[in-house]
């Protein structure tokens, strides 16, 4: 298993020590290997330290967790001075890092976002000078989510009538699929004249 590497030559491993081919210049002891790889020796006998979790540290991540969810446009300016409001002396750097392990972050513009891309279609306004007067005539909906404190997320998919400003059908779900959305305008599909 002897073999040159970069001009040097790796010992092999399995052998007893003395049967190793080391160059000249090496001593034929336990750091050989370690010479020969190019690490250095606080690498070889560097201690892994495992971190507790800090309390404190646990109580700001999910008070910046409960902030986001009512505020999920909060950048990490904003989110300083809420947590400043609720208690926690942090400074933004801090907050910046646990947002970053959280994966949360502010929503705001980017550049050009009201520029179209040029082969994206545009959809005609249907709507558009319809006089809405009668029940059952415009239907929308919309796909929405509620957050049920620390057990996660339901998705909330309701269809209303414009006219009488009516919850014609609404239904909730664990996931958010396609399904889930299509059953429920089926569904109230099938009950309209």
């Amino acid at each position: 298993m002897a073999g040159a590497a970069e001009g040097k030559v790796v010992a092999n491993l399995f052998a007893p020590a003395g049967d190793w081919d080391v160059p000249a210049g090496f001593a034929k002891n336990g750091d050989t290997l370690r010479e020969l790889s190019g690490v250095t020796r606080s690498t070889v006998y560097a201690v892994s330290q495992s971190v507790e979790p800090d309390t404190e540290e646990l109580a700001l991540l999910k008070a910046i967790a409960e902030a986001y969810t009512a505020h999920p446009f909060y950048g990490s300016r904003r989110m300083v001075i809420e947590l400043d409001q609720l208690g926690y002396q942090v400074n933004r750097k801090r907050v910046q890092r646990l947002m970053r392990v959280l994966g949360l972050a502010g929503m705001a513009p980017g550049p050009n976002t009201s520029r179209p891309h040029p082969q994206h279609q545009v959809y005609p306004y249907l709507l558009r000078g319809v006089e809405v007067d009668r029940p059952n005539q415009v239907w929308s909906t919309d796909i929405t989510y509620i957050r049920l404190g620390s057990r996660g997320f339901v998705y909330l998919v309701a269809i209303i009538d414009w006219y009488s400003r009516k919850v014609l059908s609404w239904r909730l779900s664990n996931t958010l699929d396609t399904a889930f959305a299509a059953r429920q305008g089926a569904m109230r599909s099938e009950r309209v004249e």
